[in-house]
């Protein structure tokens, strides 16, 4: 009987856990530009992010919870902040340090504030009170950001996160999960880039928004399909990463 119940209960174990797996769908949003796999539909927040001069931008946060673990997607989008900075230079007095700008910065060092906002973004998790167990570079889809992973120091949670930059925008990935929970790798490498059309992106060498995003060079050749088609078999000399892509309807903010 105590044989029986055990293979039992490692049936409903395994069922438990394919069953879990299987609620993970993929969210894609044409606007913002990108598709990740979130534990169900995740909510949508429009906010505004304090970026670097105390410039505020415009962004959604898409959100969602299963049990105890937390995933979130920021997007902020950086492509008015040119306009904020003429404007800015406008309202200054002559020669103001603020206000002063040039080719390379920009009106109001606007230019200065995009390069910079990778680590802008990636310092206020820093500045957490959490213990930054690994900090790198790396990639999504051929798409250069950074990546980290944290330690609360009240509850011992993990937090897993990826920031990076696309065409402007600034993308800020979030996994946190219970301590003694399995990282939360599915999501941070689900995720992909598509075009307003809803097409994948999937570039064939590496992706800089401090190059690519600010017109100084012409952004590389890319192929459909992004994460869906590139994961697993990647660019020339370029390794994949992931594993397989779930199909979902495309959303709006």
């Amino acid at each position: 009987m105590r044989t029986s119940a055990l293979v039992f209960a490692l049936v409903l174990s395994v069922s438990g856990s394919a069953f879990a797996q299987d609620d993970w769908t993929e969210y894609q949003n044409n606007q913002d530009g990108f598709k990740v796999d979130f534990p169900g539909k995740p909510k949508v927040t429009e906010t505004t992010w304090k970026a670097e001069h105390d410039f505020v931008l415009p962004a959604h946060v898409y959100s969602a919870e299963r049990g105890r673990e937390r995933y979130s997607m920021t997007v902020v989008d950086y492509n008015g902040l040119e306009q904020q900075g003429i404007e800015r230079v406008k309202k200054c007095a002559v020669g103001a340090e603020p206000c002063i700008g040039s080719d390379l910065s920009g009106p109001a060092y606007w230019k200065h504030v995009i390069r910079g906002a990778l680590i802008d973004a990636t310092f206020k998790f820093i500045q957490r009170d959490a213990k930054v167990t690994s900090y790198m570079w790396n990639h999504e889809d051929l798409v250069e950001g950074h990546q980290l992973q944290l330690t609360n120091n009240a509850d011992q949670s993990r937090t897993f996160a990826y920031v990076s930059m696309h065409q402007n925008k600034l993308f800020i990935l979030e996994g946190t999960v219970p301590k003694g929970y399995a990282p939360p790798a599915l999501f941070q490498n689900s995720l992909g880039w598509v075009d307003k059309d809803g097409n994948g992106i999937r570039y064939q060498t590496i992706y800089s928004n401090e190059i690519y995003g600010l017109g100084d060079r012409e952004p590389p050749s890319h192929g459909g399909g992004g994460a869906g088609a590139g994961r697993g078999a990647g660019g020339a000399g370029q390794g994949g990463r992931g594993g397989g892509r779930r199909g979902g309807d495309a959303e709006q903010p």
